[in-house]
């Protein structure tokens, strides 16, 4: 965890609202900041960023846990099981060469947890276990699926499972059919949760230019952004 350092600090506040966590407090006794432990998330704002007078804002992360949590918090840090910084995920980007996603497939990405909200790694473990009774296809180059002990029951170590980060992503793929049972759980997870979460789709384009889950998604209800990213086929290796 980040420590503040009480023999250089001087109480001046400075710090406090830079953190995204509300972890920096200011002693009413001493009079000067000190961290949170359980609240900080390893991010590493204020070490980077803050004007400190004194010098006092030190860099100290110990033990496994708190090494996870700078993973999934830290945009700066790379995940060693991915070799990919930020969230430890390329989030589908990457189509064109992987051809991960073929006709009549659709990709989610759940983007879960924010910055003065975020997750524990057990609720991440909850949705892990609630879209497994759909029955979705996991995206193996994800950082969360290194971590889980039981995939199926949605099981992290027992050092972790009461963690709490910024985000994480979770990634799978379901055929068109399953999209509207996707929807189902998602809208049941997000009345039940205690975090946030946004979704993101990425499906192949038809030969006609028509892009069959932006239909599907409309009639169930939902609103699909006009902002997106288009991979347009200059990669194709593995793309048919």
């Amino acid at each position: 965890m980040v420590l503040i350092n009480q023999n250089r600090c001087i109480g001046c506040g400075i710090c406090i609202p830079y953190c995204p966590r509300s972890a920096i407090k200011l002693d009413p006794k001493t009079k000067k900041s000190y961290v949170v432990v359980e609240e900080c998330v390893e991010c590493g704002t204020c070490v980077r960023v803050v004007p400190c007078p004194r010098d006092a804002i030190e860099p100290y992360i110990e033990g496994y846990a708190r090494t996870v949590r700078a993973h999934f918090s830290d945009p700066y840090t790379t995940h060693p099981s991915t070799g990919i910084p930020g969230r430890g995920t390329e989030e589908m980007k990457t189509n064109d060469v992987t051809g991960r996603f073929r006709r009549g497939e659709v990709g989610f990405a759940i983007d879960i947890g924010r910055p003065l909200v975020g997750v524990t790694f057990a609720e991440i473990g909850r949705f892990v276990r609630e879209l497994n009774e759909v029955g979705v296809e996991w995206e193996k180059a994800n950082p969360i699926l290194y971590l889980l002990k039981d995939l199926e029951k949605g099981k992290f170590p027992d050092e972790l499972m009461g963690e709490k980060i910024h985000s994480a992503v979770l990634e799978f793929k379901v055929p068109l059919s399953k999209v509207n049972k996707v929807i189902e759980k998602l809208k049941y997870l997000a009345e039940t949760t205690d975090t946030v979460f946004s979704v993101g789709v990425i499906s192949r384009v038809d030969e006609d230019f028509s892009i069959p889950v932006v239909k599907l998604l409309k009639e169930l209800g939902l609103e699909v952004s006009p902002w997106a990213k288009t991979n347009v086929g200059l990669g194709r290796p593995l793309i048919e």
